[in-house]
């Protein structure tokens, strides 16, 4: 009988994950270590009063100085000396440890980034384990903590998925995989020369959901593309197994074909080791404080008689959040989700889940204020918050990521499609509000008004903020920029940061934001984006620190971005910069405890551009007022403020008075084009 060789298969286990994260299990085993911190309940105020101001770093994209890997880089004492200046606590590196695929005993690349795991080594294109543990100690000595990640949802076709193809103990319990008995082959697609799989047409799907193999069509393709990815499932070439018997799979990618789908309720209960035990490595090995558990909202998918799957809002992802979300905890750890489903699903999969999400909420509606200068959209979508009882300082509020920005809108595409929602003095259903939406912020941001933005399959529009702006200034050719465009285009960088980082929660922001990034042209990631990957146009590299002025990429050949503002060591030595403005606003932002405040009204405004929230400062004996004019046109107008005690009224950034709040609650706004301003009623002249 032909087998695969023993060694070969020696090999792959020696190199697996869940391998390792069963060895390391065991030294946990009747320590005290993990009864040492409250685990059940999550607890967002607690971190943000540790650590508010996050930088987010994106790996391939980051120069680094010469003779320097990149974790080096973003440990250094010189870049360090900046974030640290600015009000930075926090840094998220992003995804460095070993990602890919094995092909044989050829390991190949990431197809997403690095989001496709194999491995609990660091990746040696960003340097190495004891470079990870410098950077984490360097940011403790500046009163900051590193945030890894951890990726529940799935791996990349490392050493465990190719033991699990070929039927090995325990492994083929890690995946959504099922075996196709071989008198059924007919009916799957043949496997391209050069290829492991192939993705399945939906008639396919339908087939062998119908001959109860698997659970059929879920309710989303993620990064859907004719030709290419048409189904969320895919069908293996025949794979001897370690007993002699040669199989063909079919398994589940909610994402790319290369990131198998973990299976989070088989009996082996492998997907739940891999998960904690890397999370674990990443705290107690690796120093990190923080982890965010991305994609973590697809963990259940359950068959339904009629219709689709049901792989959205399933109590499995409830419950396994929670589990991971607790063991992080009892780790003396705390984990954010990056969950774009509805406000329903952000609801309950944070009841004592993860600590932080991501705020997909307002993240497109601030954009298309922006794009239209209307923020009706987005106080209805700040007041949903509050209507989905989700607290605003357990969201983390952010510029750009690594991510295109999404256009999905889930919340008005699958449970309120129907629902019905005013807007503009109309009523619409919720899809149809969504279309709305949508037409219009493509129509603004990307086609012949902004060719450099491109749209990433159906979710949304690759860009980077810088790119957003340029677009709500009618610029269509990014070569032409001139002196007075870059003026505004830092300023309404300004105004963006003002609405992020002015409200209850954590601001984030990237590298491409504090060098003010424009976005590649395509041609110059033509090979990184064949299969319609249109998000590397957003990725390009930058120099935080000027020490590699000449490099024209990063260490990932990823080509250097147009950066308008310079970097972080030019910008701290002029006062009108981008980076000296914010921290002077996050220095404001701190002394205040404005992360920890109470958002109490987001009050109704005449002007189509003005927006304001209302905000109860710790102590609860001062208001904060975050302003902000999202227009092109001058507002003037007075609010009414009915439950704010009346005093006198401060300019935050500017630190003078500059009126009195009366009995009557009223308060003149008066804001030109795309400015803003925080104001503090004060309980005294004294204070």
């Amino acid at each position: 009988m032909n087998v695969p060789a023993s060694e070969h298969i020696q090999w792959l286990v020696s190199l697996s994950m869940l391998r390792q994260v069963r060895a390391r299990a065991r030294s946990y085993a009747g320590q005290a270590k993990l009864w040492l911190h409250p685990y059940a309940e999550a607890r967002p105020r607690g971190v943000c009063a540790n650590s508010s101001v996050w930088f987010t770093a994106y790996p391939s994209a980051v120069i680094a100085a010469p003779g320097q890997s990149v974790l080096q880089a973003l440990g250094s004492e010189t870049l360090w000396r900046s974030l640290s200046s600015i009000g930075i606590n926090a840094i998220h590196p992003g995804p460095t440890k070993v990602a890919g695929g094995l092909n044989g005993e050829r390991f190949t690349h990431s197809v997403d980034g690095n989001f496709d795991r194999i491995g609990l080594e660091i990746d040696s294109r960003f340097g190495t384990e004891e470079d990870f543990r410098a950077m984490s100690r360097m940011a403790a000595s500046h009163n900051a903590v590193v945030i890894d990640d951890v990726i529940p949802l799935h791996t990349g076709k490392g050493p465990d998925f190719r033991l699990a193809e070929m039927n090995y103990g325990d492994y083929p319990g890690l995946y959504h995989m099922i075996e196709i008995m071989p008198g059924d082959w007919n009916l799957l697609p043949d496997v391209p020369g050069g290829k492991d799989c192939i993705n399945l047409p939906a008639d396919v799907v339908d087939t062998l959901k119908s001959k109860c193999y698997i659970v059929g069509q879920l309710q989303r393709v993620m990064f859907f593309a004719p030709g290419v990815k048409e189904t969320d499932w895919s069908a293996t070439a025949p794979v001897l197994g370690v007993d002699g018997v040669t199989r063909r799979w079919v398994y589940l990618h909610y994402f790319k074909e290369g990131q198998p789908s973990l299976n989070w309720l088989d009996p082996t209960f492998a997907a739940q080791q891999i998960s904690i035990g890397d999370a674990l490595h990443s705290l107690d090995v690796l120093g990190a404080r923080g982890l965010r558990l991305d994609a973590n909202g697809f963990l259940g998918i359950e068959r339904r008689p009629h219709g689709n799957a049901w792989s959205q809002s399933h109590p499995l992802a409830v419950a396994g959040n929670q589990l991971l979300a607790g063991a992080i905890r009892k780790a003396g750890g705390f984990s954010f989700q990056e969950l774009n489903l509805t406000l329903d699903d952000m609801a309950a999969m944070s009841k004592n889940g993860p600590d932080l999400s991501y705020d997909f909420v307002t993240r497109p509606a601030y954009q298309h204020a922006l794009l239209t200068g209307d923020t009706e959209f987005l106080r209805l979508m700040l007041r949903k918050v509050h209507q989905y009882g989700i607290d605003p300082a357990s969201l983390i509020h952010a510029l750009q990521n690594h991510d295109e920005l999404t256009l999905e809108l889930v919340h008005f595409w699958t449970l309120h499609a129907n629902a019905t929602f005013i807007f503009q003095g109309q009523t619409w259903n919720g899809n149809t509000l969504r279309e709305h939406i949508r037409e219009k912020m493509y129509e603004r941001l990307s086609g012949e008004h902004a060719p450099y933005n491109l749209p990433f399959v159906t979710n949304g529009v690759s860009c980077t903020t810088a790119s957003v702006i340029t677009a709500a200034l009618n610029i269509r050719d990014l070569d032409a920029i001139t002196p007075g465009d870059r003026d505004n285009i830092r300023q309404i960088h300004l105004l963006l940061a003002m609405f992020n980082a002015l409200q209850p929660g954590v601001f984030a922001i990237s590298g491409w934001d504090l060098v003010g990034a424009l976005p590649l042209p395509i041609e110059a990631v033509e090979e990184r984006t064949t299969d319609g990957d249109t998000r590397w146009v957003q990725r390009g590299a930058y120099d935080l620190t000027g020490e590699n002025p000449h490099a024209y990429t990063s260490e990932e050949g990823i080509p250097r971005a147009v950066a308008l503002y310079g970097t972080l060591p030019e910008q701290l030595a002029d006062p009108a910069s981008f980076a000296s403005q914010l921290k002077r606003l996050l220095a404001v932002r701190d002394s205040y405890g404005i992360a920890s405040s109470r958002q109490i009204e987001i009050p109704d405004v005449v002007a189509p551009g003005l927006l304001v929230m209302v905000h109860e400062l710790p102590g609860g004996k001062e208001t904060q007022i975050t302003a902000l004019n999202f227009g092109a046109s001058t507002v003037d107008e007075t609010i009414t403020l009915p439950c704010t005690a009346p005093g006198p009224v401060i300019d935050m950034l500017a630190d003078s008075v500059i009126g009195h709040l009366d009995e009557l609650g009223k308060l003149r706004i008066l804001l030109e084009g795309h400015r803003g301003v925080s104001l503090r009623i004060a309980s005294s002249l004294s204070i």
